[in-house]
């Protein structure tokens, strides 16, 4: 049933983030000229309008900012509800969303996270984080 899920777009702008999850490996962009942390992928910086925006691999923790339980879920992925998505504060102090593995009773606000890897299928691997 993993296979039958939409799959991201893949594009030139965000090919070297599925390809580090691959490798499992979290890909995040910083600015090369204010040195800030950048995610989702853009092709320049969302601080200082910059375009020398480069590939750098994260340290893969954080903490819960927000989460939510998903009981009802659209139809490709109502055979994994109820599953829980997160607002993900990385270390490196930008957010992504993501889903949370693991036992929900562990999930909690603020709680330390450390990303693991979910292969999909041969192109498709999704970062996923779980509770430390």
């Amino acid at each position: 049933m993993k296979n039958s899920i939409p799959k991201p777009q893949m594009d030139e702008d965000s090919r070297p983030f599925w390809e580090g999850a691959r490798n499992h490996k979290l890909m995040i962009q910083q600015c090369e000229t204010c040195r800030q942390y950048i995610f989702y992928p853009r092709i320049i910086c969302p601080y200082c309008y910059s375009d020398l925006v480069s590939w750098v691999e994260a340290s893969g923790h954080g903490k819960i900012h927000s989460y939510t339980v998903v009981h009802n879920a659209m139809p490709p992925f109502k055979g994994q509800t109820p599953y829980t998505i997160a607002i993900i504060e990385l270390v490196e102090g930008t957010r992504m969303l993501s889903r949370i593995v693991g036992d929900r009773n562990d999930i909690g606000i603020d709680k330390p996270v450390s990303v693991v890897f979910e292969k999909i299928d041969d192109e498709l691997t999704l970062p996923y984080f779980k509770v430390q």
